[in-house]
This record gives structure tokens, C-alpha cells and sequence, in this order.
């Protein structure tokens, strides 16, 4: 004889669970809310364990960015030569600012500017954008969102390392020879690397909430771009300027780092129009250590304060 088995309530607890209230089920059971926060030492925890997830992730972004293009990986380099070849044009030839640069260094100042701001560029543009056009992955797979922001900047990374071949033939072709300074880059492109990560995440969040700030961003950097002194030396320009906005100026985290890489690439071109000033100044690598540091944290936890709420709504 076939018998039926009388459904199950899961409506109210039976027998020795019943009186348990959900949470107190939930501690029994080991059971956890969907989705929800963990705690800042076990998310870290969490993200360090997908650190080859990361890493793959973002190789893979980079091979597939170029890929339906016929010069491929090619155009991670020509173009931020492009770039640099089009602000030598417009500001070193017809608005003469490579006057006052010892011999034909202006190029290399200018492309040492232009690569290093693009990193910090293209990771906020990237960052902004990790969230938002990623909803399908976030949904699907369980993992830490802030992997994706991280993942981005180390996309940006990964090109700028490329170009920094093509940055070093350009230094040398400008008659600059290596020097012991050249073990800086390694510190000061740690620091950017940080810097960038940190502003990354704080873009991911909110560009996740508001997708229009992708819309705001290029003008954003654009105008954060000429006042860093990309293509000229911001410090001619406010000389007689009040001395807290000159203050402010030095510490821009944009020219911070820009000057920290011309200094160890050629001392004698970070500041050309004050070459008995050839050694940096020790606050910059104060001003650079405080921004990567800083801005790490504080992206860190912004991104980490609403985790459960990427992939939502």
C-alpha cells in the first residue's frame, strides 16, 4: 500500500526547536542572512584568498580590450605616444612651454607627465564603471565586489608597466642616462598603485548608485589633468599666487606623484626651471606616502561599508 507523506511546514519550528526564535534557529543551524557584510578582517580575509582570481581576471580584461583591433596589444603603447606626440604639438611648440628645459629634455618631462597621470586617470574612469558594468558577474558568482575595482586598477597597471618600456627609450633617447635615482620608480609607482586603488573603490561605490558620474568624470580629470602640470610646470604659474594655494597646489596627489617619477627618472628635469633645486624635497615623498596610504584606507572601508548592497535593486 502507497502511502503520502503529510507536508512539511517550514512556517514554525517542531519538536525540540519549536519556542526558538529565528535568530536563535539561525546560531543552531549555523546559518548567516544572505549577502550580508561580513566583518572587515574576515572580508580582507576573503578578497586575499581570490588574489589569483584578481590577477587572472584582469589579464584576461587586458588581452580581450584590443583584441578585434588589427594592431592589438600594440595600441597600449601608441596611445599614450599619440597623446604625447599631440601636447608636445600644442604646448611645447606653439605655446613654447619647453622653453627654459636644458637641451631637448621637454619630451621627456612631458612624456613622463602623461603616462603617469593617464594610470591615475584611467583606473578613476575604470573604477567608476567596475560595478555597473559588471551587474551580471556580481549577481551571478559570490565573491567580494571589491575585487573588481581592485582587478581594474590592476589592468591600468599592468598597461602602464608595458608603456614604461617604450617611457624608457624616449628617456634615454633624450640623452638621460640611468642613474641610482632609477630605483625610486619602484617605490613611487607602489605609492600611485595604492593611491589609485584607494579613489578606485570610491568611485566604484558611488558610480554604483549614481551611474551619471560617468558621464561627469572626463571633464573632472580633464580639468584636474591641467592643473597638475602635465604639459608645464605648474609652479611658474602661480608664483605670485597666495602662498595656501600654492600649498595646496604641491600637495596634489596628480603632481605628487608626477614629480616623484621625474625626480627618479631624471633628476635634472623634475624641476628645470630650478635646477640648483635637483634633490626632492623630502615632503613629497611625505605628500605621496600620506595619498596612497590614505586614500587606500579610507576607499577601502568607503567600498567594504556597502558590499551587500552591489548587485542590487
Amino acid at each position: 500500500m502507497s502511502t503520502v507523506s503529510e507536508p512539511v511546514s517550514l512556517s514554525a519550528p517542531r519538536g525540540a526547536d519549536a519556542g526558538l526564535t529565528p535568530k536563535q534557529l539561525a546560531d543552531k543551524y549555523g546559518l548567516a542572512v544572505s549577502g550580508a557584510r561580513p566583518g572587515l578582517f574576515a572580508y580582507s580575509k576573503q578578497l586575499w584568498a581570490r588574489r589569483h582570481f584578481i590577477w587572472a581576471f584582469a589579464t584576461a580584461r587586458l588581452v580581450a580590450q584590443y583584441t578585434n583591433a588589427k594592431l592589438g596589444q600594440l595600441w597600449q603603447v601608441v596611445t599614450p605616444l599619440l597623446n604625447c606626440a599631440v601636447f608636445y604639438l600644442v604646448f611645447g611648440v606653439i605655446l613654447a612651454s619647453k622653453q627654459g628645459f636644458p637641451d631637448n629634455t621637454y619630451i621627456a618631462w612631458l612624456c613622463i607627465g602623461v603616462f603617469v597621470f593617464q594610470f591615475t586617470q584611467n583606473a578613476v574612469q575604470a573604477g567608476t564603471r567596475a560595478i555597473s558594468d559588471n551587474l551580471g558577474l556580481i549577481r551571478a558568482l559570490h565573491f567580494p565586489r571589491a575585487s573588481l575595482p581592485i582587478a581594474f586598477t590592476v589592468i591600468q597597471l599592468q598597461q602602464l608597466l608595458i608603456s614604461m618600456v617604450v617611457l624608457v627609450v624616449t628617456v634615454l633617447a633624450a640623452g638621460i642616462t640611468p642613474g641610482r635615482t632609477w630605483l625610486l620608480i619602484i617605490p613611487a609607482l607602489l605609492l600611485q598603485t595604492l593611491f589609485n586603488t584607494g579613489i578606485s573603490l570610491v568611485m566604484a561605490r558611488i558610480g554604483s548608485r549614481t551611474s551619471d558620474i560617468s558621464q561627469l568624470i572626463p571633464f573632472v580629470m580633464r580639468a584636474w589633468m591641467f592643473l597638475s602640470g602635465v604639459m608645464f610646470s605648474i609652479q611658474d604659474k602661480i608664483t605670485h599666487w597666495p602662498h595656501y594655494i600654492q600649498t595646496l597646489m604641491a600637495a596634489n596627489p596628480a603632481s605628487v606623484y608626477m614629480d616623484l617619477l621625474r625626480h627618479a627618472f631624471a633628476p635634472v628635469i623634475y624641476n628645470p626651471h630650478q635646477p640648483v633645486h635637483q634633490t626632492l624635497p623630502p615632503h613629497l615623498w611625505v605628500y605621496g606616502l600620506g595619498w596612497g596610504v590614505g586614500m587606500f584606507v579610507i576607499g577601502y572601508v568607503f567600498f567594504w561599508k556597502a558590499e551587500e548592497e552591489y548587485g542590487r535593486g
